[in-house]
């Protein structure tokens, strides 16, 4: 991992948490998780041992909360150099402008997300729904997808692993999350001549979340897309993908049990489909596997934009 700074720039320790979680839009729940389990950053220590970031710190925490807006996990992006990361959040932004035609001000989404975690601390339902479904509005289902509900869903993730959230505020934060993108995508002009793909988890996979987005996903770009839930075994997706003559089929794994029982899995589900149909594995735990799966054909998507740009390359190929 990277150490509190890449290079010795950036002047002395010297700002507490509650500034460097004010400048960087991150809960200080947030902050603590991302220093202990990723050493994002490591601040050093006042006189009386209260955490201090210095400047460098600061826009390191910013650039990795930009990152994971567009749909990286910190997991992902947590060791990168800050240079890398600051080229990152360059060609997102730009890719943004590209696909939105004006970028939205990254202010609202982070202050979407923070309203977002006190609605389902207060668990309440209709709040988080109403606000979800401005943000719809506001944002559009794509820059809905990578910059709000996923950023959402791993901030309860963090707060609910911090301590400060309960499974309850988590599942019903989850619920509501899902309704809202089941009803964003639903809405979605159909093309019957569009490419068709399939998405579901395999078995022992019963997060969806991830699969839910990659949907919605598939759906804003232009893609037909049968949604089979989660936790199926990969003969019944084949069969699915072939009764349906899917162009591509899509899996989501967060966590899986045995990575090398996953493997084998999803390579009995590239051999019961043609090599034409697309197979394409997303999720965190999709990139401990990533060199296996691509020598067998197996496309591994690091985020939402990823998944995106590589149904947008594919899709000439299934063209009617």
């Amino acid at each position: 991992m990277v150490a509190m700074t890449d290079d010795t720039r950036g002047g002395e320790p010297r700002h507490p948490i509650g500034v460097a979680a004010e400048r960087t839009g991150l809960s200080q729940d947030v902050l603590r998780v991302w220093e202990r389990r990723y050493e994002a950053v490591i601040p050093g220590r006042g006189v009386g041992g209260q955490r201090l970031y210095s400047d460098l710190d600061i826009e390191r925490l910013r650039l990795l909360a930009l990152a994971t807006s567009a749909g990286r996990s910190i997991g992902q992006v947590a060791g990168l150099p800050i240079d890398e990361l600051r080229e990152m959040v360059h060609e997102d932004e730009g890719s943004r402008r590209r696909n939105h035609g004006v970028l939205v001000d990254v202010a609202i989404p982070s202050t979407l997300i923070d309203e977002g975690v006190d609605f389902a601390r207060a668990l309440d339902a209709v709040g988080l729904d109403a606000l979800l479904r401005r943000a719809v509005a506001m944002t559009g289902i794509h820059f809905f997808l990578e910059s709000v509900a996923a950023p959402l869903l791993r901030r309860i993730g963090d707060e609910w692993h911090a301590g400060r959230l309960a499974p309850a505020h988590e599942h019903l934060a989850s619920a509501i999350v899902q309704r809202v993108i089941t009803s964003a995508m639903h809405a979605l002009p159909l093309d019957l001549r569009a490419p068709h793909i399939v998405i579901s988890t395999i078995s022992g996979e019963r997060h969806e979340l991830g699969a839910i987005l990659a949907a919605a996903s598939a759906a804003a770009e232009g893609w037909r897309v049968t949604y089979l839930g989660a936790d199926l075994p990969v003969a019944e997706i084949a069969n699915v993908a072939l009764a349906t003559g899917a162009n591509a089929v899509g899996v989501s794994i967060i966590y899986p049990d045995e990575g090398s029982a996953m493997l084998a899995e999803l390579r009995q589900l590239r051999g019961m489909l043609p090599s034409a149909v697309s197979i394409y594995v997303g999720g965190e735990a999709g990139g401990d596997i990533a060199a296996e799966l691509a020598n067998d054909g197996i496309a591994v998507v690091r985020s939402l934009a990823d998944f995106r740009a590589s149904l947008k390359a594919d899709a000439p190929r299934h063209a009617a």
